[in-house]
């Protein structure tokens, strides 16, 4: 082999290893598998991450592992399936990768991109909307800017639906693609008595009570507490959590801490996780941008850097060709999550 050939391979080598392709594999061999446990989510809502069991997650990124690595065994399951993609907020990393899961198990989809153009402009009720779509599709995904919305479309609807983003309060798929990203990084963190030397120290920068995608992975880590030394919440807000937040998730066995200086905990931390973007009603607001990171920022040599994108100046562009960088590895496996949370819902699993 030249040296040319060589070298690149080495740059395809550091470009696998910083998005993170490769390393589904490892959960396939982790995880053993459990059809069981799958299929106890069949031909429900998906409306909070709290929905999910330590065993739903486990199984859930295992099934994402198996479309991720093995794309050839995929028999397009969907076929003559409608999804109904209903994003009444601003999307497109969302959206197209729930429209991009759908296609590739072999369905077809309708969206609705704009509520102007739908009869909640005239005042038709959220209910009355749920009940049309139920003859129109085999499952819808809404994303609102009012928390409320989900619940009240979810009541009279017999297909399943799937909370996209709902306002201030939950984000749930959000937090599935970034649990498997964190298990693709570490898959040691499926064991729940990990030895102390080998858990975890999670940043957060964010404020949970304002952020939905925050909310919702907090919850999910609560089902990995045994693996995560402490979370530190980076942010300047007085009161960071909602009423009630912080104690659930004290309970349920993570350690919190709260620091508002940022370039303090760096270099401690495994794991940073960072976002600046809260909806607010019909607008966003944007939190915490004196918070910066860049590849010249104090982090750990091997930690990673999460984002939920989009990014703002908040996350430098100089960070993209480094290690720490695995917020592509977010999104890349947002779709492949979201094709195992469809295959379990339908129950279509391969």
């Amino acid at each position: 082999m030249s040296n040319e050939d060589l070298k690149a391979n080495s740059r395809e080598d550091s470009f696998l290893e910083t998005r993170g392709f490769e390393r589904p594999r490892a959960l396939l061999h982790m995880i053993p598998e459990d059809l069981a446990t799958l299929l106890t989510l069949a031909n429900h809502h998906i409306l909070s991450a709290r929905q999910f069991s330590r065993d739903h997650i486990l199984q859930l990124v295992r099934l994402a592992a198996r479309y991720e690595t093995l794309p050839q065994m995929i028999n397009r399951p969907l076929t003559g399936k409608i999804l109904i993609s209903a994003f009444y907020e601003p999307s497109t990393r969302t959206r197209l990768s729930f429209e991009s899961a759908w296609h590739r198990l072999g369905g077809d989809v309708m969206s609705i991109t704009d509520p102007a153009s739908t009869g909640i402009a005239k005042g038709e009720s959220l209910t009355d909307i749920g009940e049309m779509l139920n003859h129109y599709g085999d499952m819808a995904v809404l994303r609102d800017s009012h928390a409320h919305a989900v619940y009240e479309m979810s009541e009279p609807m017999r297909i399943p639906l799937i909370n996209g983003g709902n306002g201030t309060d939950e984000h749930p798929t959000q937090a599935l693609a970034d649990i498997y990203a964190l298990l693709k990084w570490r898959p040691e963190l499926t064991d729940q008595n990990l030895v102390s030397a080998s858990r975890v120290k999670i940043g957060i920068v964010g404020v949970p009570s304002e952020m939905r995608t925050v909310r919702s992975l907090l919850i999910l880590l609560c089902l990995f507490s045994g693996g995560i030394d402490e979370i530190v919440i980076i942010s300047e807000s007085e009161s960071p959590f909602s009423p009630g937040q912080r104690e659930e998730l004290e309970k349920a066995g993570l350690s919190i801490r709260v620091n508002a200086n940022l370039d303090e905990e760096l270099p401690k931390l495994d794991v940073v996780y960072i976002n600046t973007i809260a909806w607010t009603g019909e607008t966003f607001e944007t939190m915490g941008l004196q918070y910066r990171l860049s590849a010249d920022s104090a982090l750990k040599p091997d930690s990673i850097v999460m984002h939920p994108l989009a990014r703002g100046s908040e996350l430098d562009p100089s960070l993209d060709n480094t290690r720490h960088n695995w917020y592509f590895a977010q999104s890349r496996g947002a779709v492949f999550v979201r094709m195992a949370l469809f295959s379990v819902l339908l129950k279509v699993l391969f």
